[in-house]
């Protein structure tokens, strides 16, 4: 008997060990942020939407950012910049919530980072 509850306990917690990497790699998915670069005459930032704010504007890609901001005339997002985080390593991470206005000199690009990328709430 107690062979079969440490048989049952070493198998439980074998399960958890497998169980746990691909439940934090499917939260990881689903808070995935995508970067933007939005280019003005004046300057350009780099912005991070959420895979929910992207299903809300009806698209993942740039066109579909840019599309929505001309629809809408406006946009609340999050900046982003790189910054050290709590272990000194660098990191895309937000800095502050924004107003996007449009405006027919506006660009919008997919941005790339080496960095971790930080999100938002």
């Amino acid at each position: 008997m107690l062979r079969r509850k440490m048989l049952t306990c070493g198998l439980l917690a074998a399960l958890v060990l497998l169980i746990a990497p691909a439940w934090a790699q499917e939260n990881k998915v689903e808070n995935k942020i995508s970067l933007f670069k939005v280019v003005t005459v004046k300057d350009e930032i780099v912005i991070g939407l959420s895979t929910d704010e992207l299903k809300a504007i009806g698209g993942t890609d740039a066109s579909a950012v840019a599309h929505a901001l001309a629809q809408k005339g406006d946009m609340a997002v999050w900046q982003y910049n790189v910054h050290r985080g709590a272990n000194g390593e660098l990191q895309q991470a937000p800095t502050a919530k924004i107003g996007l206005i449009a405006n027919s000199s506006l660009r919008v690009e997919p941005y790339t980072t080496p960095y971790a990328i930080v999100p938002h709430q």
